[in-house]
């Protein structure tokens, strides 16, 4: 009796990357093909104003910003697409200019929309948290929030702030604080 060879469903990012372009944007879950929808002008007008903050962190303290599309490839089978992302100056060398990013950056950043909210703040924030990304950001444009989680033994915990400080402290890059107000006035 011949032995049949079970073929793996799971998508690579190598098969990803052949892919005709079609102007979609895709994540990797365990090698399931996720979909990211196109953004709303709202989310795009909050990025702006976040790109802006790490930006202008990026020239004082050094680093590097970059913003979406772009693909964090932390396995063959697992390649997410941050809406941000900051890697530390110290770490910057690990990053090849000219190829996807294979390490996972200092900070991730996910603006919600209606229909990536339950990712986000589930399958999403698990994977960045399994690949340990130190920090990670939800920001939500309709509720006007900013949370900031901060890894922990595997896991994310909400980085909290002094009760009546208008202002935000990163956990992971040392320096940077916001007033989350500003990236929401309109």
């Amino acid at each position: 009796m011949a032995r049949v060879k079970a073929l793996d469903p799971r998508v690579t990012f190598s098969e990803l990357a052949e892919w005709p372009g079609d102007g979609r944007r895709y994540e990797l879950y365990d090698g399931e093909v996720i979909v990211v929808p196109a953004p709303i002008p709202r989310h795009q007008l909050v990025s702006i104003r976040l790109e802006e903050v790490l930006r202008q962190y990026q020239r004082t303290a050094g680093g590097l910003m970059l913003h979406a599309p772009l693909d964090i490839v932390f396995t063959e089978h697992n390649v997410l697409q941050p809406d941000l992302v900051y890697f530390r100056n110290e770490r910057v060398h690990l990053i090849d200019m000219m190829a996807a990013i294979h390490v996972p950056p200092d900070l991730a950043v996910e603006i919600l929309s209606r229909s990536t909210e339950v990712r986000d703040r589930g399958r999403k924030m698990q994977t960045y948290a399994r690949f340990g990304v130190p920090e990670y950001w939800i920001v939500d444009p309709v509720a006007n929030t900013l949370e900031m989680f901060q890894l922990d033994g595997g896991s994310y915990a909400l980085h909290e702030r002094p009760d009546g400080d208008p202002q935000l402290a990163s956990a992971t890059l040392p320096g940077l604080t916001l007033t989350p107000s500003s990236i929401f006035d309109a």
